[in-house]
């Protein structure tokens, strides 16, 4: 078990269910906490191997994956394990263990988090 603390890319809002944990860039600048949690998702995606396994889970039917349907993105198995580590720290994905198989997922509230982090001020489109 890993002792890294998570910073989620979503927070309780108050009985609203979750709200995106930064304001979108170009609304205002980011605190220091906010620019941290970014950069933690912004990390965890910069790597191949990673963005590769997020894709999968997120375009895979159903928006969730076997771990046995994602896994050949070319490295070895404890690699792929390692690298949906580091996403699930992000707070990019979630996990259920089912038998002898992981299932990971990405919350369709964690996409949109992402979209309306980067998205454009209706007056510049």
């Amino acid at each position: 078990m890993s002792n890294a603390k998570v910073l989620p890319l979503l927070e309780p809002a108050d009985g609203q269910g979750a709200a995106p944990c930064c304001p979108p860039l170009t609304e205002r600048p980011m605190t220091a906490a906010e620019a941290e949690t970014a950069a933690r998702m912004f990390k965890a995606l910069g790597d191949p191997v990673r963005l590769r396994l997020f894709s999968a889970v997120a375009s895979h039917e159903g928006g969730e994956a076997c771990v046995c349907d994602i896994s050949d993105v070319g490295v070895s198995q404890p690699t792929v394990s390692h690298h949906l580590k580091k996403l699930k720290e992000a707070g990019l994905l979630t996990s259920e263990r089912r038998g002898t198989w992981v299932y990971y997922r990405i919350e369709p509230s964690v996409l949109a988090a992402m979209g309306k982090l980067l998205a454009m001020p209706a007056a510049a489109r």
